[in-house]
């Protein structure tokens, strides 16, 4: 394949498989994906800050300006590298029976990629999905969404906000699942709180704290808020209707 369109955004042209045309001289040591797949260790192992040239090119044994010929940028490496971890969306949402259960196992899908690899929710988001796998979770969703009879803006207005819902869930997941400190409803923490509470005058919070609906856990919160978001779309379709 030939050299892409200029001004294009970094890692489109190679996410697609569209290589540079090779300069003259030694064959290449490396290729691309062995690149990305060391940087998808480094991300898996150390976390996000981990991914970087220096330190894939240490790995690989050459210097970091060897790996300037197969990428020409961090931006790039990251796009490459987030392409690639996300991999394709699970089989198993198109076949979901309706667009509510399709909509609900698309966003548990990627609550579920983000448990696996949490250092994707570091990844910047520049705008709108362009690389193979991520437009093939959008059109896994649209195709879900597709016999709703929602506009196609409102489709898409769906799919943003069901992104937005897994992103933001799988945030404050892994936000408490590394926090150290005591929980909300640990016996010390109830003890120093209730007479506050009733001091202060937050009665209703008092009284969902001694009825133990007042914690910090996640439970029953994913299917809830979730929930309010399909019947939010249920009122949208039937308005159409």
């Amino acid at each position: 394949m030939t050299d892409p369109p200029v001004q294009l955004p970094p890692g489109l042209a190679l996410a697609w498989g569209v290589l540079p045309v090779q300069r003259r001289g030694p064959k290449p040591a490396f290729t691309v994906d062995q690149i990305v797949a060391t940087g998808i260790e480094f991300g898996d192992s150390q976390g996000f800050e981990a991914i970087s040239l220096q330190k894939i090119a240490a790995r690989l044994g050459v210097s970091t300006n060897a790996l300037y010929r197969y990428v020409s940028s961090k931006d790039e490496l990251i796009v490459l590298v987030a392409e690639k971890a996300w991999g394709r969306a699970p089989a198993h949402i198109s076949a979901a029976p309706d667009w509510r259960s399709g909509g609900r196992a698309w966003v548990k899908a990627q609550v579920d990629r983000y448990a696996d690899r949490p250092w994707l929710l570091e990844v910047p988001i520049r705008g709108a999905p362009a690389t193979p796998n991520l437009l093939h979770w959008l059109e896994t969703l649209l195709e879900v969404m597709a016999d709703t009879g929602l506009s196609q803006h409102d489709a898409l207005g769906c799919a943003l906000l069901f992104d937005g819902y897994a992103r933001s869930y799988a945030s404050l997941a892994r936000q408490l699942g590394a926090s150290d400190s005591a929980p909300v409803e640990s016996a010390a923490v109830g003890e120093f709180l209730v007479p506050r509470l009733q001091a202060a005058g937050y009665d209703r919070i008092f009284a969902m704290y001694t009825n133990q609906e007042y914690e910090d856990t996640l439970d029953d919160d994913f299917d809830f808020g979730l929930d309010r978001i399909l019947d939010g779309i249920q009122v949208l379709i039937d308005r159409q209707e």
